[in-house]
């Protein structure tokens, strides 16, 4: 189905955005769940799923990954199980991604599915990207603080907690009401009636991402060969100092391959359209031609007709600068390049 979101995004972006948090009642008027609580264990079965169960009883918690063989011993009681990337493996869930497409693509993340019982949830945390919490069916209860620093501390290997904090929201939610929350406030959801809930995130990268995967560009392109050099060397009256303007000049040569334009979106191409999770890997049938993603991403549809586009859901592809930048093709999803320059005729052939 089609989700109308009650909405005026010029103003949330402006007032909210992340600056503060914020409850949006009612804003998907009569919500229907896109997937069931049966269906959702189901994909938590699969190996391809990033899956995991997290409970709390008599005070500890306990998290464990899938994929998941049952779920015959959890009990009625204080438990979530959670589901990553769900937006690339079912297609009705997928539809909750498509109102917020006024903001860009390639910050978007995934779409995380949780399904809790009475108690259930994973506990007080902060999260470093911006999330909207739609609920589904059931209740959950919620509490969001201000962003303060805070102690974290990991009650279990696999979580990271916040300790208690002083509420700014502190409210239930219902079907279609969304709870909106930027980077690096605290909350904590508590599950009051069998509930789903639905988190659409939007992720920054921060610099040490940035660096890495630059670094990675270059040396699978051969970049940065360059020896540095001083012509202009002196006889040195102390041989272990390290002159300011040596540091200078090595600063510049790694500036001066940043600032080469053409290296710098190519990268970014193939940056921004990494997938972030497994992705289906099976090769399209018959293979997309170039004009079916240029149209699509051009006119903000699809990347292709309603009956391929299960598999186009899986794809991270971006129109920047007239190239068009993909994972399609990869072997194993892994790689993502520049597919063709935007209206130059070449044939889209992925990666080789």
């Amino acid at each position: 189905m089609a989700y109308q979101l009650n909405l005026n995004w010029p103003e949330f972006l402006e007032k909210y955005w992340q600056k503060q948090p914020v409850v949006l009642k009612n804003a998907f008027p009569n919500f229907v769940d896109p997937i069931t609580p049966d269906e959702l264990a189901g994909l938590a079965m699969e190996p391809e799923v990033d899956s995991r169960l997290v409970s709390h009883a008599n005070g500890k918690w306990q998290a464990s990954n899938g994929p998941f063989e049952h779920f015959d011993d959890l009990g009625e009681t204080g438990w979530s199980l959670l589901a990553q990337a769900v937006n690339h493996w079912h297609m009705p869930a997928a539809e909750l991604v498509r109102p917020f497409r006024v903001l860009p693509d390639w910050r978007l993340d995934d779409l995380m599915i949780s399904f809790s019982v009475p108690g259930g949830g994973v506990g007080p945390h902060i999260d470093q990207y911006d999330v909207f919490i739609i609920q589904g069916m059931g209740s959950r209860r919620w509490h969001v603080g201000d962003k303060l620093p805070m102690r974290q501390f990991c009650p279990h290997p696999a979580l990271l907690h916040v300790d208690p904090f002083e509420p700014i929201i502190d409210e239930d939610l219902a079907p279609g009401d969304i709870l909106y929350i930027p980077p690096g406030f605290p909350h904590d959801g508590f599950t009051h009636e069998t509930a789903l809930n639905y988190s659409v995130g939007f992720r920054g990268p921060n610099g040490r991402d940035l660096i890495s995967s630059f670094a990675d560009y270059a040396l699978e392109n051969d970049l940065g060969g360059e020896h540095y050099s001083d012509p202009d060397l002196t006889c040195r009256e102390h041989p272990g100092r390290v002159e300011q303007y040596e540091l200078d000049r090595i600063r510049q040569m790694m500036i001066d391959m940043i600032a080469k334009p053409d290296d710098f979106t190519k990268w970014f191409g193939s940056f921004v359209s990494t997938p972030r999770h497994e992705l289906d890997i099976a090769a399209a049938e018959p293979p997309y031609a170039p004009e079916e993603v240029l149209d699509a991403l051009q006119g903000g549809r699809n990347a292709v007709p309603s009956e391929r586009s299960a598999r186009a859901e899986h794809w991270r592809t971006f129109l920047y600068q007239q190239r068009v930048a993909g994972n399609g093709g990869c072997e194993r999803g892994r790689c993502a390049v520049p597919l063709h320059r935007a209206g130059s005729g070449r044939a889209w052939r992925g990666a080789e």
